[in-house]
């Protein structure tokens, strides 16, 4: 039987092009992703088919593990626990 330690996540550590690595919590990471998409004008048509940019972000954080803008510029996330149990 698997344990359920495998399936927790308390956060994230996040890279992006050009800055250090930053842990962030989901919301934050959300809020990041919803700032991001923001900025971006041509998405995935599986990201457009949602209304909101909420919607999107929380799909993107769901579904990706990163999203490259353009060749150089990209943003992933990866789930991390803080600490071992």
């Amino acid at each position: 039987m698997t344990d359920s330690i495998m399936y927790q996540e308390d956060g994230y550590v996040v890279l992006e092009t050009n800055q250090p690595e930053e842990l962030m919590t989901e919301s934050e990471l959300l809020h990041k992703l919803e700032t991001f998409l923001a900025t971006q004008s041509d998405l995935p048509q599986d990201i457009t088919k949602f209304d909101t940019i909420k919607k999107q972000a929380e799909y993107l954080l769901h579904n990706y593990c990163e999203f490259n803008a353009d060749d150089n510029n990209y943003l992933q996330w990866y789930v991390v626990r803080w600490e071992k149990k």
